[in-house]
């Protein structure tokens, strides 16, 4: 197979692998040529970094009368049937005999050929997923192979890896391609190996042509559990390069950035001393640590890049305000960014109470700010008389300027991504000194993805929780008791308790069967006569539900009916009740949000998970978590332990988070050795670190660089 590659690439020997065009290999025309470039092919060398995610045993064939159903079996015999049923889905059903017992193989894609190919007595090989029918055992899709030779076809020795694909590129036809890549890597140069031998030494690793072949190639003796669950030595190779590449990626822009300008903040006592005596409240030991942490980045004249982690209701706000006090009265503006409207628009409530008084003038931008309005705020943020300017992601648009930015914040950082933050710091540097910048988070990040995605910024934690916060008590119920949740909120309303209800749609949706908000509010509202009920959700108009918020914390609404807008910064601290329906929808970080609305008070506060029968096993396990711990720290660790990082950094396509072949979580014992890796190559061995990069990162460089 490799033999004609060769043919055509005379000088092979002396080309590096990364220069060998893919059309140089049997078979690769334009056509696939253009599929391979779309999930990042482009050369033979990236056809070596594009690694199987799972493997499959097809060295032995089983006797049909020994499997049984949730196997996964290749199987040899003879088509006794083959017609087309109707039923709900027309599919064509054959059944195979070998002797031993009997299956039927199901297709419900196929085509005329696809039906002759597999006519009665036609002997086949095929592999797939075993499940009970409605006739006895069935495979659904098998991959198959017609046997034509009288002579038994032998089985491969070796373990079959499954890779990545994209529509129309069979993993036959990748296979065949990635041999003939493999065999050039056997015969040419080998891939330059960027990783110094003392590090490789040090740390027990394999050569890196050595990895390659073993996870292309796995032995057929090992175990599909030390290949799928990455225990091999080929895996732990390759991800640790890749997991040093993306904190190297990181590291750097933070060592550049320190090179950078940025106001250099001096200790303004008054109008802190101000700010903190109209408080009703006194600053925890915690809070008045971190912003001490801040102030300390603020005095000095590079660009502060601090994560602020707390969980909900610690206070992360009034740490905020003081950050952003100190640089207005050092002369300088203040950005707040938020992910929502709803979010945004709290903040301004919070900031216009706080500051108003102080004579601090508070601007206003979102993406519905529209006309003479919007006009008018422009003008204000160019001019510098808005000192402190509140919005969503419109505050960085391409028409904004500021007259002179010392300072962003942003709320909820992991809903922007990382890619997000870095092109971020682009747009807002206006001049050559850059703001100081600080990402505030009440999801917290769990230390590994901390140690990847966050390496380019310093963390500080408000670890405890004000005085006055009660824990609130979860309760996990099946929607068969509703009606006694919905007693209890009438009860809890006749106390002068208030309560929210929890939808996780706006509107109704037959495929997910989960009642929405409006049909929820209606249906309350008629079975709570001496309940006063409200709405809110995410495609009202702003003036509406801030109108809705405000009669809710009032006090005029008792009973809140909502979608997941309200999951962040909402405060209203007579709210002592919660219902989230359908949680098993939602990830462990977003429940834990949400229940951080109550247990604001004294009252004793109570979330009830109302979920939908039949729960998964992952669903049981979410919830489970959610009722035992009220810490945010091991709820974010077991969330990323059971949805992986894409989802918990709030956006699957997360630039720098999109891993070839490391794994966040299974590799999370990695990552003490890489930090101190890429500290040692960042010191001794410079030259490395772009091409390193470039290997892993390839396209999402340009975050990078950002």
């Amino acid at each position: 197979m490799a033999r004609h590659g060769h043919a055509r690439l005379p000088l092979m020997t002396s080309q590096q692998l990364d220069q060998i065009p893919l059309t140089s290999l049997r078979g690769v025309g334009p056509a696939l040529k253009a599929k391979l470039n779309a999930i990042g092919i482009y050369n033979v060398q990236d056809l070596l970094f594009h690694l199987p995610f799972r493997y499959e045993d097809r060295t032995r064939i089983s006797p049909i009368g020994s499997i049984q159903a949730g196997q996964t079996v290749q199987l040899e015999g003879e088509i006794a049937t083959s017609n087309i049923q109707f039923g709900r889905r027309r599919s064509l059903r054959c059944t195979l005999h070998d002797g031993s017992g009997i299956i039927s193989l199901r297709f419900f894609y196929f085509s005329a050929a696809q039906q002759r190919s597999l006519a009665p007595t036609t002997r086949i090989r095929c592999y797939g997923e075993v499940r009970r029918g409605r006739t006895g055992l069935e495979i659904y899709h098998p991959e198959y192979k017609v046997l034509t030779g009288v002579e038994d076809e032998p089985v491969t020795d070796v373990l079959t890896p499954v890779y990545p694909a994209t529509a129309g590129l069979q993993q036959t036809r990748l296979r065949k391609i990635i041999d003939q890549a493999l065999r050039l890597l056997q015969d040419s140069d080998p891939i330059r190996d960027y990783l110094p031998a003392e590090l490789t030494a040090k740390l027990g690793l394999l050569s890196l042509t050595d990895a390659i072949n073993l996870i292309h190639r796995p032995p057929a003796e090992q175990s599909l559990g030390w290949l799928n669950e990455g225990m091999n030595p080929g895996q732990k190779r390759l991800a640790i390069e890749e997991l040093i590449a993306h904190r190297l990626c990181m590291r750097r822009y933070k060592k550049n950035s320190e090179k950078q300008a940025a106001p250099a903040f001096k200790n303004k006592d008054e109008l802190l001393r101000r700010f903190i005596g109209q408080l009703p409240f006194s600053l925890t030991s915690a809070q008045q640590t971190v912003f001490q942490e801040i102030s300390q980045d603020l005095y000095r004249g590079c660009p502060m890049l601090r994560l602020l982690q707390g969980d909900v209701g610690s206070g992360k706000t009034v740490v905020a305000a003081l950050s952003a006090l100190l640089a207005i009265a050092n002369g300088y503006q203040v950005a707040l960014m938020a992910p929502t409207e709803i979010l945004a628009e709290q903040h301004l409530l919070s900031f216009e109470n706080w500051f108003t008084p102080l004579g601090i003038k508070v601007g206003w931008l979102s993406g519905k700010v529209k006309g003479t309005q919007r006009r008018r705020q422009l003008e204000e943020m160019a001019n510098g008389s808005s000192q402190l300017c509140i919005g969503t992601h419109a505050l960085f648009q391409d028409e904004v300027t500021y007259q002179r930015l010392g300072l962003i914040i942003i709320d909820e950082q992991h809903r922007f991504g990382v890619h997000q933050r870095l092109a971020l710091r682009e747009k807002a540097s206006q001049s050559r000194r850059q703001p100081h910048q600080l990402v505030m988070t009440a999801t917290p990040i769990p230390r590994t993805l901390a140690m990847s995605a966050y390496a380019d910024l310093d963390n500080s934690i408000i670890d405890e929780l004000p005085p006055g916060r009660t824990p609130v008590n979860t309760a996990v119920i099946s929607n068969d008791r509703r009606d006694q949740v919905i007693a209890r909120i009438d009860k809890a309303c006749a106390e002068n308790s208030q309560a929210y209800w929890v939808c996780t749609l706006i509107e109704e949706s037959e495929t997910l069967q989960c009642q929405a908000a409006e049909v929820t509010a209606a249906q309350l509202t008629q079975l709570l006569p001496d309940v006063a009920v409200g709405l809110i959700h995410g495609r009202m108009k702003a003036a509406e539900k801030t109108d809705v918020m405000a009669r809710f914390k009032a006090g005029q609404l008792q009973l809140l009916v909502a979608t997941t807008v309200i999951e962040v910064g909402v405060d209203v601290p007579n709210a002592s009740l919660m219902v989230i329906e359908n949680p098993e929808r939602l990830g462990l970080a977003q429940l834990h949000q949400l229940r951080g609305r109550i247990g604001r008070g004294a009252k004793k506060s109570y979330c009830i998970l109302l979920y939908q029968n039949p729960l998964s096993s992952a669903g049981k396990q979410r919830l489970t978590v959610l009722r035992q711990s009220n810490d945010g720290f091991y709820i974010a660790e077991k969330d990323l332990e059971l949805r992986g990082p894409g989802q918990i950094l709030g956006t699957q396509q997360t630039g720098l988070m999109r891993f070839k072949v490391a794994d966040i979580v299974r590799d999370a014992n990695l990552l003490d050795e890489v930090r101190s890796a890429s500290e040692q190559i960042m010191s001794q061995y410079p030259d490395i670190i772009d091409p390193l990069i470039g290997r892993w990162l390839g396209e999402n460089i340009n975050y990078a660089k950002v």
